[in-house]
């Protein structure tokens, strides 16, 4: 169940049974030669549909702009501030959270996000405790992060068709995902060297000289439409699993 594509009446009816919702938080940034730039968006978004069509779980609009400044040497990147993303998740809490959601489970695509969506989290929480039980007009709240790509499932299938060759961004398994669900964007691109650089980095201009083409340890041309169907199948059992013990 979408929330985009349900009306008022349908949430509401939706809300006397569940009090949970998935929202899908990614970034739009490069994916080297070959990697969609939406990647980091698509991935969640897929495998959080596939999760609300298997349990009825309303699923809503994916958080499609992340922490991705050091992304902003390609073009087409878009990156916002930890501070912006702070306040944008918490105005999405409260906006639903007004209508009776109390559980936000946020399926995330962009390892960048991390740090800032558990600092917004103890935010959220914080509220409530500093003001008491007592003293908050706001219902209480529990949010749950989750990385896709971290599941046993995924990590499976990742290891037997990639290895070492997965690397750590624009990995075969991403790509593979975004294939299955565009499969009309795939593209057929050689990769020079064939296994990217490793390393470190600080702003954008240093990880464009550091990764010239985009890639971090990876060999995105093993990608496939077929692999990315395994992905997500294995990606939505996985999350089914966390969501079952976060839903309690």
């Amino acid at each position: 169940m979408q929330l985009h594509l349900s009306t008022w009446q349908e949430v509401e009816a939706y809300l006397a049974n569940s009090k949970t919702i998935i929202i899908p938080v990614g970034s739009t940034e490069q994916h080297g030669p070959n990697g969609l730039i939406g990647t980091d968006a698509i991935c969640p978004e897929v495998i959080a549909k596939g999760v609300g069509d298997e349990t009825g779980i309303m699923v809503g609009p994916t958080l499609n702009v992340g922490i991705a400044q050091h992304h902003l040497g390609f073009a087409g990147s878009m990156a916002i501030r930890p501070s912006t993303m702070i306040q944008v998740v918490k105005d999405w809490t409260d906006s639903l959270r007004l209508h009776g959601f109390e559980k936000f489970y946020f399926l995330n695509g962009h390892g960048g996000n991390i740090a800032t969506l558990m600092a917004c989290f103890a935010e959220l929480h914080g509220e409530r405790s500093f003001a008491g039980a007592a003293g908050s007009n706001r219902p209480g709240i529990q949010c749950k992060l989750r990385n896709w790509w971290q599941g046993p499932k995924v990590n499976a299938i990742s290891k037997k068709e990639y290895g070492a060759a997965e690397g750590s961004h624009a990995t075969p398994s991403e790509v593979s995902v975004t294939y299955a669900a565009y499969p009309e964007a795939v593209k057929d691109v050689p990769m020079e060297p064939e296994l990217a650089p490793r390393g470190g980095f600080t702003d954008a201009e240093d990880y464009r000289r550091t990764f010239p083409d985009g890639r971090i340890g990876s060999n995105p041309a093993l990608a496939s439409v077929e692999v990315g169907h395994q992905l997500i199948k294995a990606a939505v059992a996985d999350t089914i699993d966390d969501l079952n013990q976060f839903k309690g």
